[in-house]
């Protein structure tokens, strides 16, 4: 039931906002749901692509996609994503979510200024 419930908070702050992995699913399931770092990482990347493609259906049918600029974004994205992957699983666990909270912590703070 938690992992239901975090891909429905998820679903809605992704299609609201333009987020949901990083910042809403991994958080969780390593909170809420017991995950470790990586296997949240990489469950978090499966799903957000789910959530991502039914939130880009979504917006086309209301004529506000761009697929241009979207494969100017994605693709490029996708590339970083194979090597942040390669990355993360050679880095322990411990520094990477510690990283991770700083870096949502500094992202923080600039959206408050």
């Amino acid at each position: 039931m938690r992992l239901v419930l975090i891909g429905v908070v998820a679903g809605f702050f992704s299609a609201l906002f333009g987020v949901g992995g990083g910042i809403v699913i991994v958080p969780l399931l390593i909170l809420a749901a017991g995950v470790p770092a990586h296997p949240a990482a990489a469950t978090s990347l499966a799903a957000i692509g789910i959530t991502a493609l039914a939130g880009a259906t979504r917006y086309g049918f209301e004529g506000h996609l761009d697929v241009g600029h979207a494969a100017l974004v994605g693709l490029p994205a996708a590339a970083g994503a194979v090597v942040g992957a390669t990355l993360a699983q050679r880095l322990d666990p411990r520094p990477l979510t510690l990283g991770f909270a700083v870096l949502l912590a500094s992202i923080a703070v600039w959206l408050l200024v």
